[in-house]
């Protein structure tokens, strides 16, 4: 029986801004910031557009709304990568290896931050800490898978 088959490949452009803040620290949290708070920023824009799809109508005041959100969630997300990446380095500078234990740690120290900083108390930092951990470190891991 005769078959057929497909092969191609998908690609996207790829887009790198360089930004030297003279500290390789800096440089890499600032780098975390804006790629993630831009996934963030555009998560929001996809988010909206189906609302407006699903409206049937845009206003002034769903763009202004919706301008808003995009600021608050890129610069949430922007902040967590940023304490992240700033972690994960801090990490591997200070235990002088590169491997699976920065990301955990990283992550963990970011979600304890990160709970702190939204007013969390006692259990909820310690539970968002692990949650951190766990997915830095599973991130990580599939990392590695491909």
């Amino acid at each position: 029986m005769p078959s057929k088959t497909f092969m191609g490949s998908v690609s996207s452009p790829k887009v790198d801004l360089v930004v030297d803040m003279g500290s390789p620290l800096l440089n890499l949290t600032v780098d975390g910031f804006l790629k993630i708070g831009t996934v963030a920023a555009a998560k929001v824009v996809v988010e909206e557009t189906y609302h407006v799809v699903k409206r049937g109508s845009v206003s002034k005041h769903n763009l202004e709304d919706a301008l808003k959100k995009m600021c608050k969630e890129g610069a949430y997300w922007g902040a967590v990568a940023g304490i992240y990446v700033g972690m994960e380095y801090g990490m591997e500078r200070v235990r002088g290896t590169r491997d699976w234990k920065n990301a955990m740690l990283g992550g963990a120290l970011t979600g304890a931050i990160v709970s702190a900083a939204s007013n969390s108390k006692g259990d909820k930092i310690i539970m968002d800490a692990i949650t951190g951990g766990a997915v830095a470190t599973a991130a990580e891991f599939l990392n590695y898978l491909t």
